[in-house]
C-alpha cells in the first residue's frame, strides 16, 4: 500500500543539479558507467523534467530499471578523454507523506515479523527482499543489541523506528573522515562516527537483526544556512535514509542523519538493500592512472508556478555521503 497523494497536484517543488567531473592523469580508452541519478515517480513525488548533460558524448546510451524499479542509465564512451563530466538536471515535485501523528497506532514489531514468515501477500513478499543480508549491511548480535532497546514487547512498530532514528543520531558523531565506504558496520558501531550511508546502513542492519525489512534510499537533501546567512548554491548533498516497511501504510522513510521522519525536503532517487544497490555513478575505465573526483549538489527551491532557473554549480562541502572512484579496468 502506498500513501494517498495525488502528485498532479504538489506542495513544494524543487530544482535538482548533480555534477561529477572526473580527472584523469592519463587518457582513458574506453569508459562504462552506470548511473543512477534519474528520480523515481512515487505517489508522493513525481519528476517533471530530468537531462543529462555527458561529455565527451556517448557513444551507446540506454535507459532501463534495475532489479529494483529504479531509472538507470547505461553508457559506453569511447572517444579518448582525460576529464569525464556527467551532470543531470530534475525538477520534481513532492506531496505530503505520513506525518508523525499519521504514523501512531501502527501494529506492535512482532506482529510484522512474524507475518513476513506466513504471508504470501504481493506486499509481504516484496518486503522480504528487504529482509536478509546484503555486501554492506551483516546480521550481526551487535546491531541487534543496539537497536533493541527501542523495540520493547508489544511497542507499535514505527514508533520504535522513530525511536531507533533519534538515538542515532544522539550517539553518533557526523564526521566525513572517520569513514569510506569499505568501513564495515562493526567499526562504525564502535567508533560512534561516520556519514549518512553509515548511519543508514547502521539502521538498516539493527532493523534487519530483529527480523524486520529495512531498504537504503538514496536522494538529495535541500540543506539550511546557519540564521542569519545566506544559502549557498552548492550548498547541498548527496543523502541515503531508511525506508521501513509497514502493512498499513506501506514504506515510510527516516532519517536518522537528521533525526527526523522524512517529509517535504527528500528527494527520492532509488532504493536497494544497501549502498551498493544505488551507487549514484559506477563503472570501469581503461587507461587513466592517477584521477581526481569532484561532486557538486545544488537543490533549489521553486514555488509551485515557478520555473527551474539554470543553477550554478559549486564546490561540495566535506563531510557528504561517499562516492566510489571507479580504478582503471576494475568495478566499483
Amino acid at each position: 500500500m502506498n500513501s494517498p497523494l495525488a502528485p498532479a497536484t504538489p506542495q513544494w517543488r524543487y530544482n535538482v543539479v548533480h555534477e561529477t567531473r572526473y580527472s584523469y592523469q592519463n587518457m582513458v580508452t574506453l569508459s562504462q558507467q552506470l548511473l543512477h541519478l534519474t528520480p523515481r515517480d512515487l505517489p508522493f513525488q513525481k519528476t517533471e523534467t530530468h537531462h543529462l548533460l555527458i561529455d565527451p558524448a556517448p557513444d551507446d546510451s540506454a535507459d532501463s530499471q534495475d532489479y529494483f524499479g529504479n531509472n538507470i542509465r547505461r553508457l559506453t564512451i569511447t572517444t579518448p578523454h582525460k576529464m569525464l563530466l556527467v551532470r543531470a538536471e530534475s525538477t520534481v515535485a513532492l506531496g505530503p507523506r505520513p506525518d508523525s501523528t499519521g504514523i501512531r497506532g501502527s501494529l506492535p514489531w512482532e506482529s510484522l515479523r512474524d507475518l513476513l514468515k506466513q504471508s504470501r501477500q504481493a506486499d509481504m513478499l516484496d518486503a522480504g527482499r528487504y529482509l536478509y543480508e546484503s555486501p554492506h549491511v551483516r546480521w550481526t548480535a551487535a546491531l541487534r543489541d543496539y537497536a533493541q532497546p527501542s523495540f520493547t514487547p508489544g511497542r507499535p512498530l514505527l514508533d520504535a523506528a522513530m525511536e531507533l532514528t533519534e538515538r542515532i543520531f544522539d550517539d553518533f558523531e557526523f564526521d566525513g573522515g572517520a569513514t569510506d565506504i569499505s568501513t564495515p558496520l562493526e567499526q562504525v558501531l564502535a567508533g560512534r562516527r561516520g556519514v549518512c550511508q553509515d548511519f543508514a546502513q547502521l539502521m538498516i542492519g539493527g532493523l534487519r537483526s530483529l527480523g524486520l525489512p529495512a531498504r537504503y534510499v538514496s536522494g538529495y537533501l535541500q540543506t539550511h544556512p546557519p540564521e542569519g546567512q545566506p544559502r549557498l548554491i552548492g550548498a547541498d548533498a548527496s543523502h541515503a535514509w531508511v525506508s521501513v516497511f509497514c502493512p498499513e501504510l506501506g514504506w515510510v522513510d527516516f532519517d536518522p542523519t537528521n533525526r527526523c521522519l522524512v517529509q517535504r525536503e527528500h528527494i527520492t532517487i532509488g532504493w536497494g538493500r544497501d549502498f551498493s544497490d544505488v551507487t549514484p555513478m559506477r563503472g570501469v575505465v581503461l587507461g587513466g592512472g592517477a584521477q581526481e573526483l569532484q561532486v557538486n549538489v545544488t537543490v533549489t527551491p521553486l514555488t509551485p508556478a515557478q520555473p527551474p532557473a539554470p543553477p550554478q554549480p559549486a564546490a561540495q562541502p566535506p563531510g557528504q555521503m561517499q562516492t566510489p572512484v571507479p580504478l582503471p579496468g576494475q568495478p566499483v
